[in-house]
């Protein structure tokens, strides 16, 4: 077997335990309904911790983990708006809010009056 063959297959391997681990937990915390909430949030953030740790070993893992990082590389990047374009531009959207109202107002009440004309 080739040395990617053995790698795609060890992937398949990880997430099939990942998928046991999750199964595990929903299970668990079923069956310890009884126990504290805080004890099962606690297993649960250790279980998916220790899937996530064990996803994150294979291809598509890293893959993921890379593009999270990539993410956070070009988030900080971005050039948010000052407080005053954010105030600015929420009034606009509302004056079209209310003025889209308005006109959706007068059709439906225009067509209200036609559709009751043709009625009676």
């Amino acid at each position: 077997m080739s040395e990617q063959g053995d790698q795609a297959r060890a992937d398949w391997i990880k997430w099939a335990v990942v998928a046991a681990i999750i199964a595990g937990g929903v299970y668990a915390n079923s069956y310890f309904s009884t126990e504290s909430l805080l004890l099962r949030t606690v297993g649960l953030l250790a279980l998916a911790g220790a899937a996530g740790w064990i996803a994150a070993q294979t291809d598509r893992g890293r893959a993921f983990v890379e593009l999270c990082l990539e993410a956070r590389v070009e988030i900080r990047k971005v050039v948010w708006p000052t407080r005053q374009e954010t105030v600015q531009t929420t009034i606009i959207v509302l004056i079209v809010i209310f003025i889209l109202a308005i006109i959706l107002w007068f059709l439906d009440w225009g067509l209200n009056g036609i559709i009751s004309g043709i009625i009676s």
